[in-house]
């Protein structure tokens, strides 16, 4: 298995610290309001990348966080009068309800900052005693970047070049820093903020810090692998290295993976462009199922571009593998058993796609061939299994289908929906047509099932539906 790594900027090939475990850490969202689509796709991406580590074997020991103490948290608590808490509470448990919507699984560990201030002290101490940290006049404590020899390692940029060129992605205006490019580990509280007692002054923790603490708690002081969207790479995953190696002495992350952005419409997403679309927006035109699909049909290193036009073609897609699922449990629940020695052989035959589908997922994850090899299984299940077919041979290769789906994420296995009696008399008016040889009424009641949005298809089995 090959993974691109940001840091050496080369496929390399995976080798776990500890034999069969993965260690995983990836930045989660800042709970201030409902999450939006760009949050979505490494939440989808990465859960996918877990999932695939299971499939493979691997124990996967996931940690992603909720940073729930920030500036846009604290003014959202003021302007509704209420605690910071009761905001990033809320928007936790919508967040999860996003997640679940979408099928990811939630983490093995999801930590707060709020609730890790405690080790954040202890890091930030070490660092100071370590001499990667100092305290200014007002109580706020920042890290030395210079002291840091190895400083944009990740992001591969030159030190001496941020302190010109980059300057204004580091210096936030404070006139107390030894250098320019220095960062802050603590920060004094001001009025109206929340605030934890600390040996420099009553404040709380910069953002950087949260993240080297909350992954050295849960997966220890090396991790195999950090990941989050590619905004992130320059400086918060930079600081991230910078004070966990500071502090500890060992190289904090073995491979970093990081999505590139989503687009709307060929356009960055923004608020003041009005092209701006949470999860929730997105759910009440689309089931979860289809986001997913839409997401992990692009490789995550390259830009994916949103439109109605390709999230219908994702619809129509997933509805495609849908389709086969319920057309093979059809199958199933009528065939009789005993398989054929025909049937054995092209059971053999179906490994192939695994086979591709393994040989995607391998090659840094790609998620686009992955998918391709789906389909080309779903269209091998459509020439092969049919009503002569034994229930062993469809059962076989519905379960690999259903295998490979679920690496992916992707709820094949719709619930049947119950139609209103109204249409299931007409479904049976035209039933009766056509024993009748009425085809003129049958194809009419048809049409007009077809402006409601039900599709019919007549089987061998009998008549099927689905709504369009």
């Amino acid at each position: 298995m090959k993974i691109y790594n940001t840091l050496t900027k080369r496929k390399d090939e995976f080798k776990p610290i500890e034999e069969g475990k993965v260690r995983m850490y990836v930045c989660g969202p800042t709970v201030y309001n409902l999450i939006h689509i760009g949050n979505a796709r490494p939440m989808i991406f990465f859960d996918t990348v877990r999932r695939y580590f299971e499939y493979k074997g691997y124990e996967v020991n996931y940690v992603s966080n909720f940073t729930d103490v920030d500036d846009k948290i604290i003014k959202a608590a003021n302007e509704e009068g209420v605690e910071a808490s009761v905001i990033s509470e809320r928007y936790i448990a919508e967040c999860k309800k996003d997640m679940q919507s979408m099928n990811v699984k939630p983490a093995t560990t999801h930590p707060k900052a709020t609730e890790e201030i405690d080790g954040m002290l202890k890091m930030i101490g070490t660092l100071i005693n370590k001499d990667h940290a100092y305290v200014a006049n007002d109580g706020t404590v920042y890290f030395k970047t210079r002291s840091f020899k190895d400083y944009g390692k990740l992001s591969h940029k030159n030190i001496d070049d941020l302190q010109g060129g980059n300057r204004s992605l580091l210096v936030s205006g404070e006139d107390q820093k030894e250098d320019p490019l220095d960062f802050v580990l603590w920060k004094p509280k001001k009025e109206g903020e929340p605030f934890w007692e600390s040996p420099w002054c009553n404040g709380r923790p910069g953002w950087h810090i949260e993240c080297s603490v909350m992954s050295k708690r849960y997966l220890g002081e090396e991790i195999d692998i950090h990941a989050g969207g590619e905004d992130l790479i320059f400086p918060h995953h930079e600081n991230e290295i910078a004070q966990s190696e500071a502090c500890n002495g060992k190289q904090f992350a073995r491979y970093w993976m990081h999505n590139a952005f989503l687009n709307i419409d060929n356009v960055k997403m923004s608020k003041s462009l009005g092209n701006f679309f949470t999860v929730r927006d997105i759910l009440e035109k689309y089931d979860g199922m289809v986001l997913r699909y839409f997401m992990l049909q692009a490789h995550y290193r390259s830009p994916l571009n949103f439109t109605a036009e390709i999230m219908e073609s994702a619809k129509k897609s997933l509805d495609r593998i849908q389709t086969c699922h319920k057309k093979n449990k059809d199958l199933m629940g009528s065939a009789a058993s005993g398989i054929k020695e025909e049937e054995k052989k092209l059971i053999e035959e179906s490994k192939a796609y695994v086979g591709k589908f393994e040989e995607a997922m391998d090659d840094d994850f790609n998620t686009a061939d992955a998918i391709s090899a789906v389909f080309e299984l779903v269209k091998f299940i459509n020439s092969n299994a049919n009503a002569d077919s034994s229930k062993e041979f469809v059962e076989a290769l519905d379960n690999t289908l259903s295998s490979l789906c679920d690496v992916l994420g992707l709820i094949i296995d719709v619930k049947e929906e119950n139609l209103d009696s109204d249409i299931e008399a007409m479904i049976e008016e035209r039933t009766q047509a056509k024993k009748a040889k009425d085809f003129a009424k049958a194809d009419e009641i048809r049409a007009k099932l077809f402006d409601m949005g039900i599709v019919l298809e007549d089987t061998r089995e009998g008549v099927k539906w689905k709504r369009v």
